[in-house]
C-alpha cells in the first residue's frame, strides 16, 4: 500500500487570487527581503575579510551557505503556496562521505546546488520588484488622498508629497485618480510579471525534467547493478567459506563412517553422528543465507514485524522505535530492512557497541526514513565490495539517500530515506 496525495490545481498568475496574494507578499518581500540580501553580504563580507583570522572567516562563509540554503528554501515554500506550480521541495545536499573532508564536500555540494541559486535568484528579482511595489501602493493611496483634497482643501494648491509637486486645486481630483488608476494598473502588471518571472525560474523546463529524470534512471540503475554486483559476491564468499566445506566434510565422514559399518558398527554411529549434527548446521547456515537475501516475514507482516524479528535475533540490545501509518512499496521496505541488518550485523561485529538505538518514521513527501546509531569505538568506513557498500548502492538503486557518520571513538550513525511509493 503506498500513500497518494491529491496535488491541487495551479493557479494562474493572472487570477484575482493570485494577483492579490502576489502584491500582499511582494510588498512584504520587498521589506525582508532587502534586510536579507543585507545579511547575507554582511555575511559575504566578514567571512572574507576574518578568513586569515583563526578560520572564524571560515565558519561565517559556512553560515553563509546554509543561510542562503534557507533563503532559496522558504521562497521556494512561497511561490508553491501562492502559485502552486508543483515546484519539489528544496532538501539539503549530502556527500554521504565521513569525516571533515566529507563536511566540506557537503557544503561545497550545498553551494553548487541548482536548486538552491535559482530559489536566492527568484528571491532577488521578487525583492526588487517588491521594492517597487511597496513605492507604487504608497503612490496609490498617495493618489487616492489627492482626488479627496477639493473637498477639504482652503488654498489654490494642493502639494503631493510622492512626488513632492504643487498640483491646482481645481484639478487635483483628475489628477489624483490618474495617479491612482496608472500606478495601481502598474502594481497589477507587477504581480503578474512576478508569477511570470517565478515560474520562469523555478519551474523547470520539460527539456531540464527529462534531463534530471534520465540522470537519475541512469544513477539508480548503476546503484542497482553496483548492488547486484556486491550481493553476488557475499553469497559466493558465503557458500565458498561457509556450507561448501561444510558440505564437503559430511560427504568425507560420511564415506569414513560407510567404510566402518562392518568392522566398526560404533565408530560409524560415531561418524554418522556427526555428519547428522553437521548437517543441521549447514541447513541452519543455508537458512541464515535465504534470510540475507529474501525475509519472507517482510512481505507477510510489514516492516515492523520483521525489525521486531531482527532485533530479537540481535547479539546486543536493540531499542526499537518503529512508526509507520501503512506499508510502503517492497523495494522501499527491503531497502530499508536490509541498511538495518547489515548495521546491526558490523555493530555486533566491529563497533564493541553495548546498545543500537533503532528509529523508523514515515515523513511528509513520502518517504520512508530509518536511523541506526550505536554506542560504539565508530571508525566504520564504506569499502568497496564490502556490506556498507552494497548497502549505499541499494538505496541509491531505489531513489533513496544513504548517510554515514562514524567518526573514531563513535558513535557510529547510518541513516536512509528512500521513497515510499518507488
Amino acid at each position: 500500500m503506498t500513500s497518494e496525495t491529491t496535488a491541487r490545481p495551479p493557479r494562474t498568475v493572472t487570477s484575482p487570487l493570485a494577483i492579490a496574494g502576489a502584491v500582499a507578499q511582494l510588498v512584504a518581500v520587498g521589506v525582508v527581503g532587502s534586510v536579507a540580501f543585507g545579511m547575507l553580504f554582511l555575511l559575504l563580507g566578514l567571512g572574507l575579510g576574518l578568513l586569515p583570522v583563526l578560520g572564524i572567516g571560515l565558519l561565517l562563509l559556512i553560515a553563509l551557505v546554509y543561510a542562503m540554503y534557507a533563503l532559496a528554501w522558504v521562497e521556494g515554500a512561497r511561490v508553491e503556496g501562492l502559485y502552486r506550480f508543483g515546484i519539489p521541495p528544496l532538501r539539503a545536499r549530502h556527500s554521504g562521505r565521513p569525516g571533515f573532508g566529507g563536511f566540506l564536500r557537503t557544503i561545497w555540494q550545498q553551494f553548487i546546488d541548482p536548486g538552491m541559486w535559482r530559489g536566492i535568484a527568484n528571491a532577488a528579482v521578487s525583492t526588487i520588484l517588491g521594492v517597487i511595489t511597496l513605492s507604487l501602493t504608497t503612490l496609490v493611496f498617495s493618489g487616492l488622498v489627492l482626488a479627496l483634497a477639493p473637498a477639504i482643501a482652503e488654498t489654490d494648491t494642493v502639494r503631493l508629497y510622492r512626488p513632492p509637486i504643487d498640483v491646482p486645486t481645481a484639478w487635483a481630483t483628475v489628477i489624483g485618480l490618474i495617479i491612482a488608476i496608472v500606478a495601481f494598473a502598474a502594481v497589477v502588471g507587477l504581480a503578474i510579471v512576478h508569477g511570470v518571472v517565478s515560474r520562469a525560474i523555478l519551474v523547470p523546463s520539460r527539456e531540464a525534467q527529462l534531463t534530471e529524470q534520465a540522470r537519475t534512471s541512469q544513477t539508480q540503475r548503476a546503484g542497482a547493478v553496483r548492488a547486484a554486483e556486491v550481493e553476488r559476491t557475499r553469497i559466493e564468499r558465503d557458500l565458498h567459506d561457509g556450507v561448501q566445506p561444510r558440505l564437503v566434510s559430511i560427504g568425507m565422514t560420511l564415506g569414513m563412517a560407510q567404510q566402518k559399518v562392518d568392522s566398526d558398527p560404533d565408530a560409524a554411529k560415531a561418524l554418522i553422528a556427526e555428519a547428522h549434527t553437521s548437517t543441521k548446521a549447514a541447513v541452519t547456515e543455508l537458512r541464515q543465507l535465504a534470510r540475507g537475501i529474501h525475509t519472507s516475514v517482510l512481505d507477510d507482516r510489514g516492516l515492523d514485524a520483521a525489525l521486531s524479528a531482527l532485533a530479537g535475533r540481535s547479539h546486543i540490545p536493540v531499542a526499537l522505535d518503529v512508526r509507520l501509518t501503512e506499508r510502503c512499496s517492497r523495494a522501499a521496505e527491503a531497502a530499508v530492512y536490509f541498511v538495518i541488518a547489515e548495521a546491526l550485523t558490523n555493530a555486533a561485529k566491529h563497533s564493541r557497541a553495548g546498545e543500537v538505538r533503532v528509529v523508523v518514521r514515515q515523513r511528509d513527501g513520502g518517504m520512508l526514513w530509518a536511523k541506526v546509531e550505536d554506542n560504539g569505538i565508530g571508525g566504520a568506513q564504506i569499502a568497496a565490495g564490502g556490506g556498507l557498500d552494497g548497502i549505499a548502492n541499494r538505496v541509491l538503486g531505489v531513489g533513496g539517500t544513504f548517510r554515514l557518520d562514524s567518526p573514531v571513538g563513535g558513535p557510529t550513525t547510518v541513516e536512509v530515506s528512500v521513497p515510499c511509493a518507488f
